[in-house]
């Protein structure tokens, strides 16, 4: 009962919130803010070329497969404890760990041309 009273006091909150940005809140809108922006230069611009997006699939790679391989550590604390189960369940672990790190090295996610 006691999580009601906080999802109905947030949920208030949130639409007092609301309602007081759509009444305060300025309604004149400047020009520059609705134009195109990107990245800090002029929209289009010829003499600037895009970002490459190799930079951001590595990165997201790598959180991938930072975060997962984090979840070793609780396993192994444990390890002794259940013995063959654990060692079971790390295996199904790795091996879908194992095929994702396939899959992105097949479809060419860790080259750099």
């Amino acid at each position: 009962m006691e999580i009601f009273f906080v999802f109905l006091i947030f949920g208030l909150l949130t639409v007092v919130l609301l309602a007081a940005n759509a009444i305060l809140g300025p309604k004149k809108t400047n020009p520059n803010k609705v134009q195109p922006f990107e990245c800090g230069s002029p929209y289009l611009q010829k003499e600037i070329k895009p970002f490459p997006i190799k930079f951001a699939l590595v990165a997201f790679l790598f959180l991938l497969f930072d975060v997962e391989v984090i979840f070793l550590f609780p396993w192994a604390l444990i390890f002794k404890e259940m013995r063959g189960a654990a060692l079971a369940i790390m295996a199904a672990y790795g091996a879908v760990l194992a095929a994702g790190f396939a899959y992105a090295w097949k479809k060419g996610a860790f080259t750099w041309d």
